[in-house]
């Protein structure tokens, strides 16, 4: 069989689908796994994650079975990328750097 070197551009779309699909199917087994497990009444969600309209769409379904739902509005569904780069662009200027022999530390004291 001959491979086509044009394929991931002609099903990008449909490949981005899946990808996303995956995801949200990942996250909601297991949301719904702690939320039986632990008895949870109500869930809410936050960060870069809850801008994804099909995470916030699964996720309002989940209503019919007595989910309590909490979406922040669309404009308030923000990461932290935008956060870390000025806090680098900052450090940079004053001079701090880091070296690749550094470890990252995610409980480093600032």
């Amino acid at each position: 069989m001959e491979e086509n070197p044009n394929f991931i551009a002609e099903n990008l779309n449909d490949i981005c689908a899946s990808i996303q699909q995956t995801i949200v199917a990942t996250l909601l087994k297991k949301l719904t796994q702690a939320v039986n497990d632990f008895d949870i009444k109500e869930v809410a969600i936050a960060g870069g994650v809850s801008a994804n309209s099909e995470l916030r769409k699964q996720l309002k379904a989940k209503e019919l079975d007595g989910w309590k739902v909490h979406l922040p509005k669309f404009e308030y569904c923000t990461d932290n990328g935008a956060m870390i780069a000025i806090a680098g662009k900052f450090l940079f200027e004053a001079g701090e750097l880091g070296a690749l022999k550094n470890p990252p530390s995610p409980r480093l004291k600032f």
